[in-house]
């Protein structure tokens, strides 16, 4: 089931990007506790992001933040991968939006394949100077046709 996201669901989003980010970038250093992460997603993410999810009963299994022309979010659970849950959520942003742009780190090469295979062109890649974990990132972008 597919819908939008309350902020009763703040704290599921928080475990499913811990869980598909400790899968994916198992290099990436973990920056913040559980608790941290339930307090940004509650009092930032929802604050700033429109938000969709996905579930199966009442567990939320993959989700997208976004905002005006980004994306600030959007994490699958590892065991429900590779099942149309992030194309699904993806297209809720590119039927709302007339243009998107997110930041993907450069290794992580599975997401960077799914945006490409969505119609994101890669714009910029940087040093990762800027961002929190020092790793270096790739700029897309995905305009409406």
């Amino acid at each position: 089931m597919l819908r939008q996201l309350k902020l009763d669901d703040m704290d599921q989003a928080a475990v499913v990007q811990r869980q598909s980010r400790d899968l994916a970038l198992p290099w990436i250093a973990v920056l913040h506790t559980p608790e941290e992460d339930r307090w940004h997603f509650r009092e930032h993410v929802f604050e700033t992001c429109q938000l969709w999810g996905n579930f199966e009963a009442s567990q939320l299994i993959g989700f997208i933040a976004f905002r005006e022309r980004w994306i600030d979010h959007l994490y699958i659970l590892p065991s429900s991968q590779r099942r149309g849950i992030g194309t699904a959520l993806l297209q809720v942003a590119q039927e709302l939006k007339q243009e998107l742009n997110l930041w993907t780190f450069q290794r992580n090469l599975a997401a960077r394949r799914f945006y490409e295979r969505h119609g994101f062109l890669l714009i910029d890649e940087t040093d990762g100077a800027r961002n929190e974990e020092k790793e270096p990132d790739a700029l897309y972008r995905w305009r409406s046709t």
